[in-house]
């Protein structure tokens, strides 16, 4: 196993953050590795369902919860990463809600919501919470909220009726409507950078297995910076073996193909290069790239352990 890349799992299994840092050039670069945000769905019923399917797309790790166990059971939501069967208040105390979470308050009535609501208001605030429901019946859980003594700061912070307004009308459609929301939250958090701090942060579970595994050949292809149109941005993060398998992606098309021919040379060599890929030339259009920009990609030999 690669103890670097190895490492970097064992922090993300334990929800912390890691990094991968590199020097090209002498310029230091830096690769943050963010665990998955938590997304606690509070209802099992077909909009969940569907949310579910979307949610984990987006590198949620998603938790359902229900106090029915024919609507919260692992055959009913096999992608989610735990599904709880138990009365809605006592699972929000085990799930030890952080500032971090998202939550969707979407159970089978207004009565469940409210309860769910007050207990989450009660303790940590989410970084996300939204409570299903139309304009009316929401506008009167929110009254009854205020009048139960929560402040308006806090309620002001509830996302209700849930979900952006893109007319959804279908079940999947207002799931659909619901993930845009929580994309906007999610991205409307502006991380401080520094100059060389890469902007990309998700975790990439299945390359860094790969790159942990040291079982053959492999180079890694991080993005160190993208100007313009480009697809990917900078700490996307693709590995390679001998026989071209790709895991990850730095943007796909004629620019990820050229990093891979690059970094089959470079496996078993134990050296790293720069390779400068200008998506705006000639050869790009005539490609048919419809993305304009360069990237700068460092490509790394990582060998056999």
């Amino acid at each position: 196993m690669n103890a670097e890349f190895s490492g970097i799992i064992n922090s993300l299994q334990n929800r912390e953050e890691a990094v991968l840092s590199r020097t090209v050039a002498g310029v230091a670069y830096c690769r943050r590795f963010v665990p998955k945000d938590r997304l606690i769905i509070l209802g099992g019923g077909h909009i969940s369902e569907a949310l579910v399917k979307i949610a984990v797309t987006l590198d949620f790790s998603v938790t359902v919860v229900d106090d029915r166990y024919d609507f919260a059971n692992p055959a009913r939501f096999s992608e989610a990463d735990e599904v709880i069967c138990e009365q809605f208040e006592d699972a929000i105390d085990r799930l030890r809600i952080c500032e971090r979470d998202y939550i969707c308050v979407l159970t089978r009535g207004h009565q469940f919501d409210k309860e769910c609501v007050k207990k989450i208001l009660s303790g940590t605030m989410p970084f996300y919470l939204g409570m299903i429901g139309s304009e009316k019946k929401v506008a009167g859980v929110l009254e009854s909220l205020k009048g139960e003594g929560f402040s308006n700061e806090k309620i002001s912070k509830i996302n209700a009726p849930i979900g952006l307004p893109i007319g959804s009308v279908t079940v999947p459609e207002i799931a659909v409507s619901i993930c845009a929301q929580l994309i906007a939250c999610r991205r409307a958090f502006k991380q401080p950078y520094d100059d060389n701090t890469l902007i990309q942060t998700e975790e990439n579970s299945d390359v860094l297995s790969f790159l942990a595994n040291g079982d053959r050949p492999r180079a890694m292809a991080m993005i160190l910076s993208a100007t313009g149109s480009t697809p990917a941005k900078s700490g996307a993060l693709m590995a390679v073996d001998a026989d071209g398998r790709l895991y990850g992606t730095i943007g796909g098309g004629c620019g990820e193909a050229q990093a891979k021919r690059a970094a089959m040379r470079l496996i078993g060599s134990g050296k790293s290069k720069i390779l400068t890929i200008d998506m705006d030339n000639d050869a790009a259009a005539k490609g048919g790239m419809v993305c304009g920009g360069r990237i700068e990609v460092l490509i790394e030999d990582i060998g056999e352990d």
